[in-house]
């Protein structure tokens, strides 16, 4: 599991983290919507940060210690 204060996680927060330089790297799940992972890939890739992939959404919630499915989660810089 990903430390809850060396984490950030979800689709918006991630974007906000990538804009604000305060991500070193960033976590997508293959099976989240094509436009989200288009759209995190794209920013990270601008910024030079890197992108790593998870396999599914559900895998990547619990990875971060939330009872839901993510999309995207980024560690903090």
């Amino acid at each position: 599991m990903i430390a809850s204060n060396d984490k950030i996680v979800g689709t918006k927060q991630v974007i906000k983290g990538i804009a604000e330089h305060t991500v070193g790297c960033v976590i997508v799940a293959d099976d989240a919507d094509r436009f989200i992972l288009d759209r995190i890939c794209d920013a990270a890739v601008r910024q030079n940060i890197r992108v790593l992939h998870c396999p599914s959404m559900d895998e990547l919630g619990k990875a971060c210690g939330i009872e839901v499915a993510a999309a995207a989660c980024a560690i903090k810089a």
